[in-house]
């Protein structure tokens, strides 16, 4: 069998998210039936990060094994062929050959995420579904000041979704930056793996820093009660971008 790595841009829209459910399409189905097509055989996609309903993905690593040796090219451009055909919102950015040992998931070391807020009173036409508008003028100064606060290894059960699988709420931030762009508010996220919602959660409260209503101590106070019942909101999934998976010797 020879494993293929895929590096897979995504807009998750009409996905109900990358893995695949009974109720509805997924990513993760889209790419299993364009490479089953190709190889003559069933594959199992596994992927760096399991996004949700609505997430978008720029740089999502995953892979397959094949019994049908191609040349990752070819075979990158056969998928796309396939994905574009079907209509599917998705497209292979590369494709390489790689070690049997390597693993989308359980290789990677880092993963990154970035969200979008259009701080802006005007609806969003072109952004629909892929930016969070809030039409209040946002204080990015503030908000990444408090992001600091949640920096570390933490007990994020507060910013823990209630269906999360994760064996532990203790995670190690790495890295939470708030940026303005123009009207844009960009929040980027690092670390070795989050929880399910962690970063909608941590930017939806983070919002309410930058609306005057939530401190940064009361952003402490929401961390250290470990209690999801203490979240201030849950930011909507359309503003949320899976950016890179970083793996050793990258």
């Amino acid at each position: 069998m020879i494993r293929y790595a895929l590096t897979l841009e995504y807009e998750g829209t009409r996905f109900m998210g990358f893995q695949r459910q009974a109720h509805g399409p997924s990513v993760q189905q889209a790419v299993e039936e364009a490479a089953e097509s190709i190889v003559g055989h069933a594959v199992t996609l596994h992927s760096a990060g399991r996004t949700d309903t609505g997430v978008h993905a720029r740089a999502m690593r995953a892979h397959f094994d094949s019994a049908k040796p191609l040349p990752p090219f070819r075979l990158g451009e056969a998928l796309n062929a396939r994905l574009r055909l079907a209509e599917h919102a998705v497209a292979v950015l590369d494709c390489v050959e790689v070690d049997p040992e390597w693993h989308a998931r359980f290789t990677c070391i880092g993963r990154s995420y970035e969200y979008v807020i259009a701080n802006r009173r005007a609806p969003l036409a072109l952004e629909a579904g892929r930016a969070w508008r809030i039409a209040q003028p946002l204080d990015a100064g503030a908000m990444h000041e408090a992001a600091q606060v949640l920096v570390g290894r933490h007990d994020f059960t507060t910013f823990r979704s209630a269906q999360c699988q994760s064996a532990s709420p203790v995670k190690t931030l790495r890295h939470l930056a708030v940026r303005r762009e123009a009207d844009h508010v960009i929040i980027a996220a690092e670390a070795r793996s989050f929880l399910h919602h962690q970063v909608r959660s941590m930017v939806g409260c983070l919002a309410m820093v930058g609306e005057g209503r939530w401190s940064a101590a009361d952003l402490r106070d929401a961390l250290e009660a470990c209690d999801r019942r203490r979240l201030g909101h849950n930011a909507p999934p359309g503003g949320l971008y899976f950016m890179r998976a970083l793996y050793p010797g990258e």
